[in-house]
C-alpha cells in the first residue's frame, strides 16, 4: 500500500492488472466535493467504485448493471424487479430490459430502501411499480408489475409484504 496525502490505495489491482494512481486534494474552498476519472474504458471495478462514490454523497445512488456487455447506470426508482435466475442476480426495468448485478440480493435488500420489499427467497420488487395483485389458487398471491412482468408472493413473505402495502 502507498500513501499519498491521507488517502491509501493498493499499487496494482489484482483483478484487471493494472495501477489506478489516487490523488485528493482538500480545499476549504470546495463546498461540494466531486470526483474525475480518466480512465481508458469503463471496467465492473471502476463502475463500483463509481457507485461506492456516488452513494456516500447522495444516500441514493443508481446501481451498476451489465447488459449484453456493457455496463449501465440505473436509478432505482426505474427497477421493477430484483431476481435470482440460477447463479445471477438480475433486474429489470420498466421496458423489461434485463440487467446482471454484481452483488448478492441480501446486500440488495438493504441497499435499495424502502421503496422496494421482498416477496420470496428469489425477488424483490419495486412496491410503486406494482399493476395488481390476484388470488391464485390454493391461496397464492400472483403479483403483476407495469412492465407486464410476473412472480407469486410467497406466503413466509406475505404478511411483510401486505405491511408495507399497509392492508394489515
Amino acid at each position: 500500500m502507498y500513501e499519498k496525502g491521507r488517502i491509501k490505495y493498493p499499487k496494482k489491482d489484482i483483478q484487471q492488472g493494472y495501477i489506478m494512481k489516487v490523488e485528493c486534494k482538500i480545499s476549504t474552498d470546495c463546498k461540494e466535493p466531486y470526483a474525475v476519472l480518466y480512465i481508458e474504458k469503463m471496467t465492473p471495478v471502476i463502475a463500483e467504485a463509481i457507485s461506492l462514490l456516488e452513494r456516500a454523497e447522495t444516500g441514493s445512488a443508481a446501481l451498476a448493471a451489465v447488459r449484453e456487455g456493457n455496463t449501465y447506470f440505473i436509478e432505482r426508482e426505474k427497477l421493477e424487479m430484483v431476481c435470482t435466475e440460477g447463479r445471477e442476480v438480475v433486474c429489470y426495468d420498466g421496458v423489461k430490459n434485463r440487467y446482471v448485478l454484481s452483488k448478492p440480493l441480501y446486500e440488495l435488500e438493504q441497499v435499495l430502501g424502502s421503496r422496494f420489499v421482498r416477496i420470496s427467497k428469489s425477488t424483490i420488487i419495486n412496491i410503486r411499480r406494482i399493476d395488481h395483485v390476484a388470488a391464485g389458487f390454493n391461496g397464492t398471491m400472483e403479483l403483476v408489475m407495469k412492465n407486464g412482468m410476473e412472480s407469486y408472493i410467497s406466503r413466509s413473505f406475505r404478511k411483510i409484504f401486505r405491511e408495507r402495502l399497509g392492508l394489515e
